[in-house]
């Protein structure tokens, strides 16, 4: 990969699959946070590669949040 460029389009040019933006609702230990998606469906992800806070829309690629896209309140949702 040669930076940013190449993940234009919002999909993943190894696998063609499309970030999804989730909602961090809780941070746990060792880099995962429960969040959940527009459609309501809870799930556990890693985001040990972000500076992710509770509130935060951040983008999930297989179970990875790979980039944070709007800051939240910072109140905890749990």
């Amino acid at each position: 990969m040669t930076g940013l460029a190449d993940c234009s389009g919002g999909t993943c040019v190894t696998c063609a699959d499309e970030a999804v933006p989730v909602t961090v609702v809780r941070l746990s230990e060792r880099d995962l946070a429960i969040v959940v998606d527009a459609g309501g469906v809870f799930q556990e992800v890693s985001v040990a590669l972000v500076d992710a806070s509770v509130g935060d829309t951040v983008l999930v690629h297989a179970k990875e949040a790979i980039a944070v896209v709007s800051g939240g309140s910072g109140d905890e949702h749990a």
